[in-house]
């Protein structure tokens, strides 16, 4: 649930209009159900309607894939440093929840996110009694960390980051009601000092802000050994080009540029939706293009193929490994891009497009290290996917250099873990 925006809002107004949507976010989640069954399941949990949970908890909230990805390294740090404490790790969406269990199976607890309205969070966290609640990044809900300082239960938001973009919207449209949520916290471990400064502008106090550093570069992004080397049969010897977390329109406007250049490209276009409730629209968008498409779920050989749709989970680091070239979507539309770290971090060249506002500081420092390339449209991007694939030595810099800057940046985790061992 997004809070509606109201310069004068309060908490109590705040929670008036989450009642009155209350209905609407479920008859949402039902209406995705239609695309994903996956949204239906389990609402009662978003309800607060859980069990007891008779252990110490460390609950640490990551919303989708993307989030848990980077908090993987946090996340064994705290396993291993507060072995008398259960792990509990919430996501809002199924891919993130599908992620979890995977990833963890019963080495943690998972449930879904509440709704953040007061009935429901404090019944939630009576049911949950956590030592500590860790929110990444941008999770600043004013009911639920209310409900935990109420509680006595310390609240931190880890890898907190804040955008230009996002400073002005808080400023514009709720300020007093952000400023108050972001003291109730008991720490903000920003990612960068940008964010840090931008977040001190929102009104937190500066004693309870800390520039900590970027998780996301403590990641060991590995492939599945298996997982890769069945993707490579279906390649072969292929050149790769991967196009990861795209959205909508990104992929009709990647095909119609890659239309005009085909003939001149003698390489296999993996395309991997941000949604899985998108994948037979993209299959669908391409094939109405003339190009052959395979799916990596049901393809034994993408060999004489133009397409490999990526519409298998929890492989994204496979697909990274077998690529030549990659593409991070989010970037050719508004949405601000998605991470790039994880292409650099296994010596990729990454290109991503001008909306990267979600990692603008990451971004920026790649470019100046001679670490990726950015274009402002479709027709840019094959541009320079076709001047790399003739520059050999540009295309392994590229590479080297992302690796360096991942490399260079590593430290976060070590530094909040100890932040959060002294608040529990």
């Amino acid at each position: 649930m997004k809070p509606l925006y109201h310069r004068q809002m309060n908490r109590t107004l705040y929670s008036l209009f989450g009642y009155l949507l209350l209905p609407i976010l479920i008859i949402r989640l039902l209406f995705k159900s239609i695309k994903a069954s996956e949204y239906h399941q389990r609402i009662s949990e978003r309800l607060g309607f859980i069990s007891k949970i008779p252990v110490p908890i460390i609950w640490i909230h990551c919303v989708s894939v993307g989030e848990f990805r980077a908090s993987i390294t946090l996340i064994d740090t705290l396993i291993k440093q507060h072995p008398n404490h259960r792990i509990l790790v919430t996501s809002t969406t199924p891919t993130g929840s599908s992620a979890i269990k995977q990833h963890y199976g019963e080495q943690i607890l998972h449930l879904y996110f509440p709704f953040d309205l007061g009935l429901i969070v404090n019944r939630y966290i009576n049911r949950v009694q956590p030592e500590i609640c860790i929110l990444m990044e941008t999770e600043i809900w004013p009911n639920l960390i209310h409900a935990l300082k109420k509680s006595n239960i310390p609240s931190i938001l880890i890898n907190g980051r804040m955008s230009e973009r996002s400073l002005k919207k808080y400023q514009k449209f709720t300020p007093k009601l952000v400023s108050k949520t972001l003291n109730n916290l008991s720490l903000i471990a920003t990612q960068n000092q940008n964010s840090a400064d931008r977040f001190i502008q929102l009104g937190a106090s500066k004693n309870k802000v800390i520039n900590a550093g970027n998780i996301k570069f403590d990641q060991n992004p590995q492939a599945d050994k298996l997982t890769t080397s069945a993707i490579k049969k279906i390649i072969g010897s292929r050149l790769v080009i991967t196009f990861a977390s795209t959205h909508e329109g990104e992929e009709q406007k990647i095909i119609n540029s890659f239309l005009t250049v085909k003939d001149k490209i003698d390489a296999l276009l993996v395309v991997i939706p941000r949604h899985p409730e998108r994948f037979n629209l993209v299959e669908k968008i391409a094939s109405t293009a003339g190009l052959t498409i395979e799916r990596r779920s049901s393809a034994r050989s993408a060999t004489q193929a133009d397409v490999l749709l990526g519409d298998s989970m929890g492989e994204m680091m496979s697909y990274f490994e077998v690529s030549d070239i990659v593409f991070m979507g989010g970037s050719l539309n508004d949405t601000g891009g998605h991470n790039m770290l994880e292409p650099a971090a296994l010596s990729k060249p990454v290109l991503f497009g001008p909306t990267v506002f979600n990692f603008a500081e990451i971004s920026s420092d790649l470019l100046s290290q001679q670490a990726a390339i950015q274009v402002q449209n479709s027709n840019e991007l094959f541009e320079k996917i076709m001047e790399l694939m003739n520059d050999e030595k540009q295309l392994k810099a590229l590479g080297s250099n992302a690796k360096q800057y991942f490399n260079s940046q590593q430290g976060a985790v070590k530094k909040i873990s100890k932040l959060i061992a002294k608040l529990i």
